[in-house]
């Protein structure tokens, strides 16, 4: 038996597939998906298995990645409850869904862990929560754990504020790639070439973020160390407040919040 398989090979799920490769071997990865010619593509470039159905996935690895769009993980979980072992562990990726209420669907118990990813745990740089049903051994939440240790920041997190997390960190880099793209129209109108605007908004932004993370200093402090008295910095922050751009970033955090316990109601 494998160590891992993943149902599902979208971009969630692509990203995850790559970082468990990375973390646990190629050869410890099984992978399906109904479009078969993404799976195989996946495959050749990874290194790692394709197999033609859910059940043979869920037969040939121990731990069972679900990643699978909310809307279907329940008529998918029904037609998986045959194929499913006493050996299987379930890892959810779904958005909103809780994991009582896909066991419920599921018509029995197994071991089941929860996570929420975002897109930049394909490159080793994801924010990932991770929960799990009440009982479930430590030893998964530890292999859970070394499955996603190359796909970034692993945080043990109660269930009760996934919703909370997933508009944050699941739709953050939406929200974060919209405004290196903002930033980087404003450099094109001041004189920049496209692609040095972009590349000095997105590094400007990384930088920023690592100086918060690894300086511990609260992200207000260090913008005002960046703003000058009547300099040039000051009143480009202050054209952001007249449009209101916090309170926007904030009500983006709460669309998705609300949106995210909607596809959870049942």
């Amino acid at each position: 038996m494998k160590k891992v398989a993943f149902i599902g090979t979208g971009n969630m799920g692509g990203a995850l597939i790559r970082a468990a490769c990375r973390a646990v071997g190629p050869e410890q990865v099984v992978i399906t998906d109904p479009a078969a010619e993404k799976a195989a593509a996946l495959c050749a470039e990874l290194g790692c298995l394709a197999v033609p159905s859910n059940a043979e996935a869920v037969q040939a690895a121990k731990y069972v990645f679900l990643c699978v769009k909310p809307q279907i993980m329940p008529g998918m979980v029904k037609a998986l409850s045959p194929a499913l072992g006493e050996d299987n562990v379930l890892i959810t990726i779904a958005a909103g869904l809780k994991m009582a209420d896909i066991l419920a669907d599921l018509g029995k118990t197994v071991p089941m862990l929860r996570i929420m990813p975002n897109t930049c745990a394909a490159i080793g740089q994801g924010m990932i929560a991770l929960t799990a049903m009440p009982g479930v051994d430590e030893c998964h939440w530890q292999a859970v754990e070394e499955i996603l240790s190359c796909a970034g920041r692993v945080e043990r997190l109660e269930e009760a504020k996934i919703d909370a997390f997933t508009a944050l960190a699941g739709s953050g880099p939406a929200y974060v790639d919209l405004f290196i793209e903002a930033l980087a129209d404003g450099a094109v109108m001041a004189g920049l070439t496209r692609q040095q605007a972009l590349t000095y908004a997105a590094q400007t932004v990384m930088g920023s973020a690592a100086m918060i993370l690894q300086s511990g200093k609260h992200p207000g402090v260090l913008k005002d160390e960046v703003c000058s008295p009547a300099g040039s910095t000051i009143a480009g922050v202050a054209v952001l407040e007249q449009h209101s751009f916090r309170y926007a970033s904030m009500e983006a955090v709460m669309a998705a919040y609300r949106k995210n316990i909607d596809l959870g109601k049942r």
